[in-house]
């Protein structure tokens, strides 16, 4: 909970050998995209650079990771080892903050972590991407989930403003990207929407030339949801001819689907649920 009554969520997500703190830059969100919660949500204002900072800081609470004495950075191995900016908002439309609050992540007499263990993800801010790269340096991932405008303007509507091709245009010129430093696109699974094989073809031509990993997102659906997750049979088969055609495509496994805290879930469901425990105590005068 942030200044003036707003929410924001913060999802951790433990690995075998990391632990990965999925976090927010805005309250709510401008975009509109049709499979995602957040996008239900309007807009009520970007965060600070302290709040973003301040998501890191109670996990870490959380977690109880805090400095050791005499112990230095990467001595110890760490619960919360990675940062990907995933959560509500687009971290391009509030870039200075983000900016900032990375930097005090990365800085060494800050969180201390490395440039590479920090992931944003855009919809497509294309001015603001190799700004992203001279200013930030982080890894890129892009939600880039289909492989038409026709259908990309429907599923993530800032295409309209910056299609597909102007999107390419702008990642194959990314400062940063390599063969050790890919662009992961990020490309959720609808079914019969975008998960046809024409459409997994589409994809490793349009981006052909690209160092890249492909990230296959079985959609999480939620109450409302205007769309339904392709089969399982059907993502194993598109993730099979992306890998052919070079380009990893591991398919991301589903989680905290029962907590409405999975990819594409988040919301402050806390608010609602908040405001029904009010009207609960209202009804047994309990106010």
């Amino acid at each position: 909970r942030i200044a003036g009554g707003h929410e924001v969520e913060v999802v951790y997500i433990p690995e075998t050998d990391r632990g990965t703190l999925c976090i927010s830059s805005q309250v709510g969100c401008t975009l509109t995209c049709s499979f995602c919660h957040t996008g239900t949500q309007k807009l009520v204002r970007n965060l600070t650079a302290g709040e973003i900072v301040g998501q890191v800081m109670m996990a870490r609470d959380d977690l109880g990771e805090w400095p050791e004495p005499g112990v230095g950075a990467g001595e110890k191995p760490r619960l919360l080892s990675n940062i990907v900016l995933m959560g509500m908002g687009e971290p391009l439309y509030n870039f200075d903050n983000v900016r900032d609050a990375m930097k005090i992540a990365m800085d060494g007499e800050g969180i201390s972590l490395s440039r590479r263990r920090i992931t944003l993800s855009t919809s497509g801010v294309v001015p603001e991407i190799a700004k992203t790269a001279e200013e930030i340096g982080c890894m890129l991932a892009v939600s880039f989930h289909a492989t038409t405008d026709e259908v990309r303007d429907r599923l993530v509507p800032i295409n309209k403003k910056w299609n597909i091709a102007t999107l390419l245009e702008a990642l194959r010129e990314y400062p940063k990207v390599s063969n050790s430093e890919r662009i992961t696109f990020e490309y959720v699974m609808l079914k019969d929407v975008n998960d046809s094989d024409e459409d997994a073809r589409r994809l490793v031509q349009l981006i052909k030339g690209i160092p890249a990993k492909i990230n296959l997102i079985p959609f999480n659906e939620w109450p409302g949801a205007p769309h339904q997750r392709s089969d399982w049979e059907r993502i194993e088969r598109f993730a099979d001819i992306v890998y052919k055609a070079g380009y990893a495509s591991p398919i991301r496994t589903p989680r905290g689907e029962d907590i409405m805290a999975a990819c594409g879930q988040l919301k402050s469901a806390t608010e609602r649920q908040r405001k029904s425990r009010k009207a609960i105590e209202a009804e047994a005068g309990m106010s």
